[in-house]
């Protein structure tokens, strides 16, 4: 049997791909566009260029796209100004872009019990604040830290070596240098 094609209604509309805001021209391409303290690759395509800053998963970068309705298959030269602030002011406060809380990467802070989106050195300088904490308290996973074993409950039997490449395997000893036969004959 043949497969029958459906037609689509004259006054169908697709759904119109979003796009930046101030269509540029190939002559103001840029090929880096700095974000966030990071360089970002122009010739990619803005979500997967969105994933190089540290702190932005592809998941994230695709609702940024979405929530600030542009095209994320487009490359990031293209980018004019205004959509360049949008995207750091989306940065700066998600909340208020209604992104589900789930998907921010500090939820109930220890600290100020509030919800944030944590990005390149800062969110660095927490998580070194965080283990701190836990090897202070001397919680279990604080403990796995100072001990340098896995703190997720991974197996430990055949894995996780302690400094891996450090002055493993086989230590030869330093030659000892051997005495002379008149040396020997000094010392009687």
């Amino acid at each position: 049997m043949a497969k029958q094609k459906t037609q689509k209604p004259d006054n169908f509309k697709h759904n119109e791909k979003p796009s930046f805001s101030n269509a540029q021209k190939s002559d103001d391409f840029r090929h880096f566009i700095r974000i966030a303290n990071t360089d970002l690759d122009g010739n990619k395509s803005l979500e997967r260029s969105l994933t190089k800053i540290k702190g932005i998963g592809f998941q994230y970068s695709h609702a940024i796209c979405s929530l600030l309705k542009l095209d994320g298959m487009q490359k990031t030269g293209y980018m004019g100004e205004s959509d360049i602030k949008k995207i750091e002011e989306f940065l700066k406060n998600p909340l208020k872009y209604n992104i589900p809380t789930w998907m921010l990467n500090r939820r109930n802070d220890a600290e100020t019990g509030l919800d944030g989106h944590l990005l390149t050195s800062d969110l660095d300088f927490v998580q070194s604040n965080d283990i701190k904490m836990m090897k202070k308290i001397k919680s279990y996973k604080g403990i796995r830290h100072i001990k340098g074993q896995p703190v997720r409950g991974q197996r430990t039997k055949s894995h996780f070596r302690k400094n891996k490449g450090k002055g493993m395997g086989v230590k030869k000893n330093a030659p000892v240098a051997k005495k002379s036969p008149a040396a020997k004959s000094d010392k009687k």
